[in-house]
């Protein structure tokens, strides 16, 4: 038991949260302290220090201990706030989805500038977890369609058919997938291998096998000249620009992160027989085919 309630203050609380997280080796304790105590008050960080005198009842230290302890033994903090902000929204998080992270806002931004100018676009968003990607494309673009589909890893048949029914005629796909090899994943930080769900983060034995199958259903359901962008792995880049290109994309390229990685691949969908799909099916009557 991590002994912080002997003293019920905000400060006295707050000094020995840090401190057990920092024993427990989470480098920014402080904070993620303040922002466990924030949480379960219902303030803001800041807020804790306007009223240094108050006292947490007996209920809500005990509580507070039990969400320092589960912090120390490396649950992620996302999942006991309940949140995590994202493209400027404040979205819900659970054990049940990937916690997004700031990498991603890398691939919404490119989707915005693919959907630029776009009246009305259509978006799928393939294996969407929480929303974030989906909700950040719709909150930016309020006239988008957006398509939000979660997918069990090796599911992409399923997914493409779902799509196929409610919109087969897309501008964008875009997706984050599980792209680390299976072998890495218990090499991560507890908080990741021990509490994030690994069909959102094992791609398989070379990280590809969930990605694969996105490039070769995405083809039909795109328009020509739609896109398909993606978040990828490290050393990722080269294989899957080849395998687009092998697909009949065209336009692929690859774009770095904020630290430098080549985080994200994306390709213009301009094939002949996605015309000639479009123009067989019964949507394709009001595109003028």
């Amino acid at each position: 038991m991590i002994g912080i309630a002997a003293d019920s203050s905000v400060p006295a609380l707050l000094g020995r949260a840090a401190a057990a997280l920092e024993e427990a080796g989470i480098e920014t304790a402080r904070p993620e302290a303040e922002w466990l105590l924030g949480g379960l008050l219902g303030v803001e960080r800041f807020a804790l220090y306007l009223e240094p005198a108050r006292r947490l009842t007996e209920a809500e230290a005990a509580h507070y201990r039990e969400l320092i302890e589960r912090r120390a033994r490396r649950e992620p903090l996302q999942y006991l706030l309940g949140w995590e902000d994202f493209h400027g929204l404040r979205l819900a998080v659970t054990p049940d989805v990937l916690v997004p992270r700031p990498e991603t806002e890398g691939l919404v931004e490119w989707a915005l500038e693919v959907l630029a100018g776009r009246p009305d676009p259509v978006v799928a968003d393939l294996g969407t977890g929480s929303g974030a990607i989906a909700c950040a494309v719709a909150s930016a673009l309020p006239a988008a369609e957006v398509l939000a589909v979660e997918l069990a890893a090796g599911a992409l048949a399923v997914a493409s058919r779902n799509v196929r029914e409610l919109s087969a005629n897309l501008d964008l796909v875009v997706a984050n997938p599980p792209y680390l090899p299976s072998a890495v994943i218990g090499s991560l930080p507890p908080e990741v291998s021990r509490h994030e769900p690994r069909a959102a983060l094992d791609g398989g034995p070379d990280g590809l096998a969930v990605i694969r199958r996105i490039v070769a259903g995405a083809p039909p359901l795109l328009k020509p000249g739609g896109w398909l962008l993606m978040e990828i792995g490290e050393d990722q880049a080269g294989p899957l620009a080849s395998l687009m290109a092998a697909e009949g994309f065209s336009s692929i390229r690859a774009r770095r992160d904020l630290n430098g990685v080549e985080r994200y691949i994306g390709g213009r969908w301009e094939d002949t027989r996605t015309t000639l799909a479009i123009c067989a099916s019964g949507a394709a009557r009001r595109e003028g085919c």
